[in-house]
């Protein structure tokens, strides 16, 4: 979409939502449904859907249109919703850069800048490649992560191994094992380093109702094999072993996809790994807000679904009335046994909140307290015993936050 002189085209729109998976088709259907006017979603890839169009396997889609579906039926009907309430959906447009009021892109057709009031970044989270975990060894074919299994096995119909090991019990290692399934490969193992499953019961019982045996406090610590797998190394209390195989897949350990935060300047929350957010959505840039897996690593795509279409009823909400300003907001800390907690800033009142809880993540396993403190005083309290990665929610609206307080921390202590 570029002139005759090579000049990106200018786009007017009211909103645009950049990510085209379950949050961000929710929070743009949403919009129009609430009647806002032009609604465009950005969509790097060629089709919309994020994680779940490469998924061939349910369940997806229960809370969103009461059936079961699998993982392609579930984004077409998202996609199809979308498209009938109005939205505006560009595929094959990467965004380059978000600031005030504009976003720059470029497609196959060339440079665009689309000027706005408000954006939406919904851009999801991505599992950490094989250099990201620090695994040595040889580099032959045969290494994968879930989303190139499912690409491979829904999208290209091709069967990249027949006997892979997988590594990680997240609840995407389940997915990844439906998906072997279907494809008739056989993965051989299943290793974990924690001395427990990552994903709750009953999904963990999945490898073993199959026959597949999983090694617990095991991790890779060599890849061999001559143009493909051919074996793979093993370290645990038991020492070091060797797996034959002809493929390996490392699953979960999932990161938000945060680099176009970053490079357009957002305030970034370490601990989560994605923007700062109120619970409005908001970023530290108020025309720019974020849902869905953008925030946090890693949450289903009915509970992103969820999240965006709330958010749209707080883009709508700012957009009609003014959101409260960002200096009344009181900001939260994560602090000793907690890995993160979201959103990093809450305030009181009626106005609707995308983000209604402090979704929080514990560092480890835990049985004690969770105690959110102003200083030395503790205002809410509450007994836990958690896993980590597990989703533990504390409602907003039930912390009751003393006057001139501007600053909260969260802690997990053992009983």
């Amino acid at each position: 979409m570029a002139d005759a002189d090579g000049q990106a085209d200018i786009v007017q729109a009211d909103i645009i939502v950049v990510g085209g998976g379950p949050a961000g088709l929710s929070a743009a259907t949403e919009l129009k449904r609430l009647g806002v006017g032009r609604v465009v979603l950005l969509e790097r890839d060629h089709v919309v859907g994020g994680i779940p169009r490469h998924c061939g396997h349910s369940p997806f889609g229960m809370r969103e249109f009461h059936r079961i579906l699998s993982g392609r039926r579930y984004v077409a009907r998202l996609e199809a919703a979308a498209r009938e309430a109005g939205v505006t959906i560009l595929t094959r447009h990467s965004v380059l850069s978000v600031g005030e009021g504009e976003v720059s892109a470029v497609s196959p057709d060339g440079p665009l800048v689309l000027r706005t009031g408000r954006i939406i970044l919904a851009t999801g989270t991505r599992e950490k490649p094989r250099s990201a975990r620090l695994v040595s060894g040889e580099r032959p074919v045969g290494i994968l992560n879930t989303a190139a299994l499912q690409s491979y096995v829904h999208l290209e119909k091709l069967t990249p191994f027949k006997r892979p090991v997988i590594v990680g019990t997240e609840l995407v290692a389940m997915s990844a094992v439906l998906t072997c399934l279907f494809a008739g490969i056989r993965p051989v193992a299943i290793l974990e380093r924690n001395t427990r499953p990552t994903a709750r019961f009953p999904f963990w019982l999945l490898p073993s109702l199959l026959g597949i045996p999983i090694r617990y406090g095991t991790g890779i610590s060599g890849i061999g094999g001559k143009g493909r797998v051919e074996q793979v190394t093993t370290t645990s209390s038991a020492g070091q072993q060797t797996i034959a195989c002809d493929g390996l897949l490392f699953t979960g350990q999932f990161t938000p996809e945060s680099a176009l935060a970053r490079l357009s300047g957002l305030a970034i929350d370490e601990a989560s790994g994605g923007p700062l957010v109120d619970c409005f959505g908001r970023t530290s840039q108020p025309h720019i807000f974020a849902a869905g897996n953008l925030l946090r690593p890693v949450e289903t795509a009915g509970w992103c679904w969820a999240e965006g279409k709330r958010l749209a009823a707080s883009v709508l909400s700012d957009i009609r009335n003014g959101l409260p300003g960002r200096q009344g907001m009181i900001r939260i800390h994560a602090g000793s046994g907690i890995k993160l907690v979201v959103p990093q800033e809450i305030g009181q009142g009626n106005l609707p909140r995308s983000l209604p809880d402090l979704q929080v993540r514990l560092d480890a396993k835990l049985r004690g307290t969770l105690t959110l403190s102003a200083g030395d005083n503790a205002i809410w309290s509450r007994a836990i015993d958690s896993a980590p990665e597990r989703r533990i929610l504390i409602p907003i609206a039930a912390i009751h936050i003393p006057p001139e307080v501007t600053e909260l921390t969260l802690n997990a202590t053992s009983r």
